[in-house]
């Protein structure tokens, strides 16, 4: 089916509730938040410090699963070269969609399906989300359970904020309330205000060790990790990060030779405080662990490392932009609803799938859960 149609289908279903089992949680005591110790009111993000004795509940995201399903669209594996240029329809010299070099690489989001709808089940989620703090310990939850909550609930608000401010060209410029929206507080879980930035640095970067961590979260930027298609959980977040890192390191976004130089993602310097103390050893270490062969004669023969690679423009199918002949279809042979920059980036993904494929190269992907058995101690599987 088409992704851009089944969109529609999204809203309708996105408002369910997804917390499982409530009734389970509330029996082992998880209503704690008015509760909280002197050290977590001094600083309220000590409540979700992991604790080591975690309780065997679950959280299920089969809603988010199917949404991401209906509304992203993966661009496969990184080719580490730059599309071809390609020419405005005949009699205009305006080029719609996106110009970036990246824009064959990673996901992109397919925002103009979005009805009002669908935008408004993104903020109802999100609150459904935030809800199960109040029902439930989080800190208690087995480390891969609090991971997966972590990094889908920091997904689906962005999501919410990008598609209500939609058309955009550039993410990070939203503000909230008059704050840019990567530092703005509209997220509460269990009574602490935090913003997207508070969820990756005051709780998973400074809880969890493996630098890995850092590619489960969407920036809605071309320049950053893959929205993934399917949600996190905490039977495949290990497994699903190890991919979106693989995916990250190995692409021109993440990795570039400049001569004797390694150009990496800007993004390396915001983890750089948690998990690349000393930047370029540690850095280098971590991109060697994902490294195809391309990129590890890269590794090889370059010196200095410099953080200089971004691109802030929008992961939107359509660049940001409903296009000038949105509602008619356009000369560039796009369908009718479609913008023109839209239909323009799925024949371009066609093709370069279709190279991928003549040259015998993986275009899917294979996802290994691991299954905990009984006996097996809780955190068996846990990303550090």
């Amino acid at each position: 089916m088409n992704p851009i149609r089944e969109a529609a289908l999204f809203g309708a279903c996105l408002i369910a509730l997804t917390c499982a089992p409530v009734a389970a949680a509330q029996e082992a005591g998880a209503m704690y938040a008015s509760g909280q110790p002197e050290e977590a009111r001094a600083d309220p993000f000590a409540i979700f410090v992991p604790t080591n004795d975690p309780i065997r509940h679950r959280i299920d995201y089969e809603i988010w699963d199917f949404a991401l399903k209906n509304i992203v669209i993966s661009m496969g594996p990184s080719t580490r070269s730059r599309p071809y240029a390609e020419t405005p329809p005949m009699g205009t010299r305006v080029r719609q969609g996106h110009n970036s070099r990246y824009r064959l690489e990673g996901s992109m989001v397919s925002f103009s399906s979005f009805q009002t709808e669908t935008i408004e089940s993104f903020a109802e989620y999100r609150r459904d989300l935030e809800s199960v703090g109040d029902k439930l310990d989080i800190s208690s939850l087995p480390r891969n359970e609090q991971l997966a909550f972590w990094i889908n609930l920091h997904n689906v608000a962005l999501m919410e904020k990008i598609a209500a401010e939609w058309p955009v060209r550039q993410p990070h410029r939203i503000e909230v309330d008059g704050v840019l929206l990567d530092s703005a507080k509209f997220i509460t879980v269990a009574g602490v205000p935090m913003s997207l930035k508070d969820i990756r640095e005051r709780i998973v970067f400074a809880n969890w060790k493996s630098p890995k961590v850092i590619y489960g979260f969407w920036r809605g930027e071309i320049g950053g990790p893959a929205l993934e298609r399917m949600a996190y959980t905490g039977n495949n977040v290990g497994s699903l990060l190890d991919l979106a890192a693989e995916d990250f390191v190995n692409s021109l976004r993440g990795t570039q030779k400049r001569g004797d130089q390694l150009d990496v993602s800007r993004l390396y310097t915001e983890a750089a405080p948690f998990y690349f103390p000393d930047f370029e050893n540690d850095l280098r270490a971590h991109l060697a662990e994902y490294a195809n062969e391309e990129v590890a004669e890269i590794l090889a023969e370059t010196g200095m490392v410099r953080a200089s690679i971004a691109e802030q423009d929008i992961a939107d199918l359509s660049g940001g932009s409903r296009g000038a002949n949105y509602l008619n279809g356009s000369s560039s042979g796009s369908r009718p609803g479609i913008p023109p920059g839209a239909a323009l980036l799925l024949v371009q993904r066609e093709r370069k799938l279709e190279v991928l494929r003549r040259e015998e190269v993986p275009t899917g992907r294979v996802i290994f859960s691991n299954i905990d058995l009984p006996g097996d101690p809780p955190n068996k599987n846990a990303v550090e």
